[in-house]
């Protein structure tokens, strides 16, 4: 009896019909087509035994799509290889010697004796 007392109830019970009563409010989540769907299927997938070991479909689609823009981007690359003028390719010839010459230059620098390196800073100044 005294719990009875604590607990409060609601004015609407009282049986006025004048008085609106409230509805619960929806979940926008999972009132969604898709998301019914999705439980549907995780549902079904689920007394299957299906799921566990293979890949979730967002997964799937998202490797599918990568696999794609990969496939996609080397396509471009090599038709911009392809579209390169004679004058581009003499050029990024040129581009590559010259790296391949400082890199040189720099591991002969490396294994000179300490006192060269001394002389040729003396020198720039």
């Amino acid at each position: 009896p005294d719990d009875e007392n604590i607990l409060t109830h609601p004015d609407y019970i009282d049986g006025n019909p004048d008085l609106i009563k409230p509805k619960k409010l929806l979940n926008p989540v999972k009132a969604s087509k898709s998301h019914q769907e999705l439980h549907r299927e995780l549902l079904m997938n689920h007394k299957r035994g299906l799921g566990m070991e293979s890949k979730p479909e967002l997964q799937r689609v998202l490797e599918h799509r990568r696999r794609n823009q990969l496939i996609r981007q080397k396509k471009e690359e090599e038709e911009a290889k392809k579209l390169q003028s004679p004058f581009e390719k003499e050029l990024l010839k040129r581009h590559q010697r010259l790296d391949q010459l400082e890199k040189e230059q720099e591991k002969q620098e490396e294994h000179a004796p300490e006192f060269i390196k001394v002389k040729e800073n003396l020198r720039r100044t």
